[in-house]
Formats: C-alpha cells, structure tokens, sequence
C-alpha cells in the first residue's frame, strides 16, 4: 500500500504547494488566479535549516586549489540532506491571445548522496524522503522514492540529446567545445535518459556556478498530464553553490516540435539544508535497493551506447517506471533473483537505430 502512494504522489508530479500570492513578473495584470500558483495543498512539519557553512563551500575557497580541483568540490557540494523550494513561472507569450500559464510551487525534502567518484567522473543519487500532515494534525509514516539521478562526467567527448517523440541521439563534441567544461546527464527516476548539457564552473572569490549550454529535454512531469500545446523545453540551466546548500536555475522556452515558441519559463530550485530531520527510511531503503539500482544504471549505459534511442515508458498499460519500482520492492522483500529481469523489462521499452 505504502509502494502504490509512493507511486501516485510520483503520477500527481510532487505538487506540495503553500498558495502563497505570487505574482511576480504579471503586476500590469489584474487576473486572481495568477495570485494563487499551482500545486497541492499537503504540508508537512516544520523543518530546521542548517545555516553553518558547507564543508565543501569552505574547501573551495582555498586558492591553493586548481581549477579542476574547484569544479569537483563544487559537484560534490550537492550531496547532503535538504528541503527544496521549487517556483516556476511563465513569463512571456509567443502565441495568439496568449494568457500566462499559472505559476507552479512544490517542496520535498530529500537526501543526495555520492553513489560513483573517480577523478573524471561524479554521480549523485536523489532520495526523497517526505513526511505529511494529516488531517487530524498528527505527522504521517515516512515515505520513501528514489528520485532522480544526475552523473557529472568531465570533457565528455559524446553527449546524449533529447530530439522529440521519446528520442534521444548521441552527439559527438569536437575538443574546442567541451576543453575545460563537465557534462550534466539527469535521469528520471527510472534511470532513463532525461537530458544532458556541458558548460564550464565559474569560481569566484565566494561563488561557484556552473552554466550549461541550451539544452533540449521532455516536459517536465509538473506539465506532461495537462499541457498538450508544446512538445519539449529548449533552455538553460545554472547550478550555483551557496554556503548552506546550492541552487537550481532555469531558463526555458517551451517549444513545439517544429521549432514554434510557445512560451517562456524561469524556474528556481532551491536546496537548504537542514538538520533535526529523520532520514532513516531513505537510507534504509537505498542500503536494500542499492545493488538493484547498480544493475539498472548497468543497463542503461549499454542502451545508451547507441546512437540514437527511443525509450517507450508505457507499453499496453505497463509503465516502465511502475514495473522497475514493484521489481525493486520485491528485490527489497527478498527475491534476489528478481534483479535478473531488469534487462529483459528496460529492453522491452527501449528501441534503438543506427548501431554503436
């Protein structure tokens, strides 16, 4: 039962919302509805925030450092234990009588921990781990998801880009471009593909960013089950590391697959940490899940060694997502040998062209 609320939350896009007013960007308009953003209503208990300095923040003000050596502190600055804030909201239109989308808010609370680190190459894993109030007042059990996945690989020679209709092709990057820069690959919860962009960290005295190049990608799960007037996100991103966590921006256009701009997005995550907070479930689960979640990261590199990649998330009704989760639930309650059917699962849903 626990498994299939984990599962719905995932479906209804995390949507935790606080209706706070928000009409940042649209003051000329006189619309209430832009004053009440979207997303849920759930809350959960108050958090505490950690507001000493981060460990690998102070690391990467030594200026003894290289810059290499800066840029692999700076990644490794995202693992930790946070609450995350996320706004996003339309700010212009590119279409006949167009009308700003609502803004959108959420929060989770969730754990990045370092799951592979080589001189080269960094992957962190996102645990969410939420607890809610119910409506009684009283705070609800843990609840549990492996959340998405982002591996950091630096001067990465091929890059995998998100083309429309599910697909993803292998680009190779010439030396001039991709000298000095680190690659960001995001994976959806299943360890599919997401998208990938490469730009280079800037560090300054007290401040390391990260800014990619434009990258494409599928719409975002906040959007997929109620937009239909756009096919993918066309847009920037910059992660900025800050003393007591780091920062997520976006600057998307939501773009029609035949190159029509329908609107355009600014978008914040951001990542406090906090303390005080009980995270034993999450841990617990990735202590039990781990060796399964390897072996579909394993499959996955294999399927993405080719050129080009389509992957089909729902065939005749079963969701890839759903059949990888129930087969790690089982895993976790037991069945071993339940982790020999994730390549036979991960091929059905996956079509490939054009050879290695």
């Amino acid at each position: 039962m626990k498994l299939v609320f984990l599962i719905l939350l995932l479906l209804s896009q995390f949507c935790f919302g606080n209706q706070n007013n928000y009409v940042f960007g649209w003051t000329q308009l006189n619309d209430s509805e832009l004053m009440t953003p979207r997303g849920g209503t759930s809350s959960g208990p108050n958090v505490t925030l950690d507001n000493t300095q981060s460990p690998f923040w102070k690391k990467i003000q030594d200026e003894n450092l290289t810059k290499f050596e800066k840029d692999r502190l700076a990644i490794l600055a995202m693992q930790g234990e946070y609450k995350i804030n996320f706004d996003f909201m339309e700010t212009m239109g590119f279409v006949e009588n167009y009308m700003p989308a609502k803004p959108y808010q959420s929060w989770g609370t969730e754990f990045v921990i370092v799951v592979e680190d080589s001189k080269n190459f960094i992957a962190l894993q996102h645990i969410m781990v939420m607890f809610f109030e119910k409506e009684d007042g009283t705070i609800s059990e843990p609840m549990v998801m492996k959340h998405w996945r982002q591996d950091w690989k630096y001067q990465d020679a091929h890059i995998s880009t998100f083309i429309g209709n599910s697909t993803w092709e292998k680009q190779s990057l010439p030396w001039t471009k991709r000298r000095g820069t680190w690659s960001q690959t995001v994976y959806q919860v299943d360890d599919s593909p997401r998208y990938e962009g490469f730009g280079a960290w800037k560090h300054l005295a007290n401040s390391s960013s990260w800014t990619s190049n434009e990258t494409k990608r599928p719409l975002p799960r906040r959007e997929a089950s109620i937009r239909d007037d756009y096919d993918l996100i066309i847009g920037t991103n910059i992660n900025t590391i800050t003393p007591s966590g780091w920062v997520h921006e976006q600057n998307n256009n939501k773009v029609t697959i035949d190159n029509k701009v329908v609107a355009k997005e600014i978008g914040i995550a951001r990542y406090q940490r906090i303390k005080d907070f009980d995270w034993s479930a999450g841990y617990s689960y990735w202590d039990e899940t781990s060796n399964f979640w390897n072996k579909v990261r394993e499959v996955w590199d294999q399927q993405i060694k080719f050129k080009k990649i389509k992957v089909i998330s729902n065939i005749n009704g079963d969701s890839l997502f759903l059949r990888l989760f129930l087969l790690a639930n089982d895993y976790r309650n037991g069945d071993l040998e339940s982790i020999d059917d994730i390549e036979t699962i991960i091929n059905q849903h996956c079509s490939e062209e054009s050879g290695y």
